[in-house]
């Protein structure tokens, strides 16, 4: 982008050209967000020609060490579907929905202190609520990776496990049909009188 520095409009290199000029990777996150300017660069980038060109300022060749990757979720608010033209240039990786084996795994390396009958329980409620999502029963927006995990470091830091399961998960339903759903599968899971210590080993 254009910056004016020392009484002049300058061009200001970003991430892009410097993956351009010194090769590495380009990680464009959640590229479905990104404004359709800012998009517009890649076309000659990741076609046939490899080129960056800085309208008014010079015309590169693009490092055969240069990689990019792209990463988007789906269904967002927010976001939207990437036109073909763009699309085309990547060849995409489709990324299976977290198993409750994997999942078991990364609370075993995020909390490594946690006990084997919690993970289990709070996995076992992770895939409950992905199974009504999946059945429409309610929306993706209580099947959130980051509000279980942010809940399970609530209940590490010492709030009460049920607030901190409201907090990361129940809490996010605005609806109160579906909160209340969200609520009994809770219920199935995890004991009303259940406390830090039976989650996580002293």
């Amino acid at each position: 982008m254009d910056t004016f520095s020392q009484g002049e409009v300058r061009f200001r290199p970003g991430p892009v050209h410097e993956c351009v000029t010194q090769g590495g990777f380009c990680i464009l996150d959640e590229i479905n967000m990104a404004r359709n300017e800012a998009m517009a660069v890649l076309h000659s980038l990741l076609d046939h020609r490899r080129m960056l060109d800085v309208p008014g300022y010079e015309r590169i060749s693009v490092h055969p060490a240069a990689r990019f990757i792209a990463t988007m979720n789906y269904g967002y608010a927010g976001t939207r579907e990437l036109n073909e033209a763009l699309l085309s240039r990547f060849v995409v990786l489709q990324l299976p929905e977290l198993s409750e084996e994997h999942l078991l795994k990364l609370l075993s390396y995020e909390f490594p202190a946690m006990k084997d009958g919690a993970a289990s329980m709070f996995a076992g409620l992770f895939r409950d609520l992905q199974q009504k999502c999946e059945h429409r029963e309610i929306s993706g927006k209580a099947v959130d990776l980051r509000g279980l995990l942010d809940a399970l470091r609530l209940i590490q830091l010492g709030l009460a496990v049920r607030p901190a399961i409201a907090m990361g998960i129940s809490n996010k339903c605005q609806d109160g049909e579906e909160r209340a759903m969200v609520e009994d599968a809770v219920d199935l899971r995890i004991p009303k009188d259940m406390d830090a210590t039976q989650v996580f080993a002293e």
